[in-house]
């Protein structure tokens, strides 16, 4: 088991884009949603295939296990969806030691973009790039389960 520990911001601007170090799209369907507990199956780049189990321990850490499945499987997990996905594509972006995801959603949660940074621990203490708005940590509407169930949240500002 693995613990994930990460804040999330919603991206104010585009001057992030020139420091992209990769980017790959991902199509991502919860399979399952129970509280702060979910079941996800996660496309990449539409070759490969992984489903990942989460379980919340706060509002910035969860147990992770996650294990690549065929993909086969996984395209007929996320038609089993129940409309339960997202598309976005995902780019890497370093700054001061610390990789930072910028998601740029598609399909119904277009002009939403976000920022994860993954950290060591919940005392980890990331740069906070100028491109940044509001932190969203720990705000249940802006999970990913719940964008997928909900869409975009009503305070959602493009």
């Amino acid at each position: 088991m693995a613990l994930e520990i990460e804040r999330k911001f919603l991206v104010e601007n585009d001057s992030w884009r020139d420091a992209v170090e990769t980017s790959r799209s991902i199509v991502q369907a919860y399979v399952a949603i129970d509280g702060d507990t979910s079941l996800r199956v996660r496309i990449y780049d539409g070759t490969s295939a992984w489903l990942t189990v989460k379980v919340g321990v706060s509002e910035m850490t969860r147990h992770e296990f996650q294990y690549p499945v065929p993909l086969v499987d996984a395209r007929e997990m996320a038609d089993a969806s129940r409309g339960r996905l997202i598309e976005k594509t995902r780019h890497i972006v370093n700054v001061e030691g610390f990789a930072w995801e910028v998601d740029v959603y598609e399909g119904r949660l277009a002009g939403l973009v976000t920022a994860e940074v993954e950290m060591g621990s919940e005392s980890d203490a990331p740069a906070l790039p100028p491109w940044l708005g509001r932190e969203v940590t720990g705000e249940a509407g802006w999970s990913n389960a719940m964008l997928a169930i909900n869409g975009l949240p009503a305070d959602f500002q493009p």
